[in-house]
């Protein structure tokens, strides 16, 4: 039987690296892996220790091997990002997260590749408009988002969307406007990882947990909802994408339920064998006139098209996480 080659982009990093390891997983499939793994003490090598990589092609690097090697390739899986929202150079946001996708993008039609892509729940911007992940040109052309990273994303909605109506997209593409993910391989991630990973420290070293109290009157401290989905739900959609070629669009990727942070931070605490202890603290009045207080994905496209997995619950993710890694890396006092 002959091998599937699988180019992962970004495939260092959380998201990817888990993405990148379900592939791998599979004896007739050579994984690629696009990334920088940058200092070794960040540990980005270590989300890939575990698994069977083919090649590693850095990032500058990547059009020479598409050149010489692509031939190979059947499926690009396009995680590669500036993924915070608080980066400040918005030329180094707009060249990786647009002008690199689009390249990458056209690579793929221009040589029958099938391509998947991340964007990101950023695009809705506060919500106002709602999370309905409605494909039409006038609809994605009318999202707000609140900072350079979410408008990175919508930019490149909109240009696939546009190459789609052309005729001119790859054989198979998707975008994936993943919400707040939450899982293993994350550590690198500094203050961008999620609130989980953030405060397990706190919570098995016995210290008062801080979240951010609300500024808004319509929702009490704590009670500030998001859509978190777990990323071996987000891995499980990417490998039934995989699997159904003809599948194209754009799709919400959450769990489809808000909950608040309290209820994460709660859900920590049980994780740990702790009772609740947590003080709110004001948030950086920057991020105060930025902030999404509700976010949830409406899940009915991607129900449509014929995923019926059922997504995992906060509480049973968040105590797989905490056994799976977290409690090996942080572990309980006691």
């Amino acid at each position: 039987m002959s091998r599937r080659v699988v180019l992962v982009t970004g495939g260092a990093g959380f998201i990817g690296s888990n993405i990148a390891g379900r592939f791998a997983a599979d004896p007739d499939v050579d994984v690629v892996v696009c990334d920088r793994l940058r200092e070794a003490d960040l540990g980005k090598w270590r989300n890939l220790a575990p698994h069977p990589i083919a090649d590693f092609i850095a990032p500058e690097a990547l059009q020479d091997w598409l050149a010489f090697r692509g031939q190979a390739v059947k499926l690009v899986v396009h995680m590669g990002a500036v993924s915070s929202t608080t980066e400040p150079d918005a030329d180094k946001v707009i060249h990786s997260n647009f002008s690199l996708s689009r390249d990458l993008f056209r690579w793929c039609a221009e040589n029958g590749r099938r391509f998947i892509y991340a964007s990101s729940a950023a695009t809705y911007g506060d919500g106002a408009l709602g999370f309905d992940d409605d494909n039409g040109y006038a609809a994605l052309s009318a999202l707000r988002p609140l900072n350079v990273y979410g408008w990175s994303k919508a930019l490149f909605d909109l240009f696939a969307v546009r190459e789609a109506a052309r005729q001119a997209a790859p054989p198979q593409w998707v975008g994936l406007k993943f919400f707040n993910v939450y899982g293993p391989n994350e550590e690198h991630k500094g203050p961008m990882r999620s609130v989980v990973s953030q405060i397990w420290p706190d919570v098995v070293a016995g210290r008062t947990v801080k979240l951010f109290r609300s500024h808004h009157p319509g929702y009490a401290d704590g009670g500030q909802l998001r859509d978190f989905v777990y990323v071996r739900d987000v891995v499980d959609v990417v490998d039934w994408l995989a699997r159904s070629e003809r599948m194209s669009g754009i799709f919400n990727l959450g769990s489809g339920r808000a909950r608040s942070f309290a209820d994460l931070a709660g859900a920590v605490f049980a994780a740990a064998g702790r009772d609740p202890d947590i003080e709110y603290v004001d948030m950086p009045p920057a991020l105060q006139g930025r902030y999404q207080y509700f976010t949830e994905a409406r899940m009915d496209r991607l129900r449509a098209a014929g995923y019926t997995a059922a997504f995992t619950g906060l509480e049973k993710g968040i105590a797989d996480y905490a056994a799976r890694d977290l409690a090996l890396r942080h572990p309980p006092l006691g």
